[in-house]
């Protein structure tokens, strides 16, 4: 949000869930509409993988492009994103896709790397 020319950060959390959330705007105000579009939109990701620290989510007008980033900081990781389009709450909807590709993919390869230990893998193929 712009407030004499000057970028103010705001914070809120999500409503039963561990994580904050903050929206910068960069030439746009962050009205509490859009912020309850973000919120509702990053609600969808938080059924897929709960583990999510904190979003830092920029919203910026430059001429005719909106443009919509979002930082999620995961435990040991951090996943970045990045959408445009005519409309900002277009942008956000795109924003959200690519976010929930990209979170469903870091579960799945966090979720591929926890295998059996290797004394249980030879019980096993002794036991058969």
């Amino acid at each position: 949000m712009l407030v004499n020319g000057a970028e103010v950060k705001t914070t809120d959390s999500i409503l039963g869930v561990c994580m904050n959330l903050s929206i910068h705007g960069n030439h746009v105000e962050v009205t509490p509409a859009l912020r309850e579009y973000v919120a509702g939109k990053l609600s969808r990701v938080e059924r897929h993988f709960d583990q999510v620290i904190d979003a830092s989510v920029q919203l910026t007008v430059e001429k005719l492009r909106q443009r919509a980033e979002i930082t999620l900081r995961l435990r040991g990781n951090n996943i970045h994103v990045e959408s445009e389009d005519g409309d900002m709450y277009a942008a956000i909807d795109l924003l959200m896709d690519k976010l929930d590709r990209q979170v469903l993919r870091h579960k799945d390869r966090v979720k591929d790397h926890s295998a059996a230990a290797l004394k249980r893998q030879q019980e096993i193929q002794q036991s058969q």
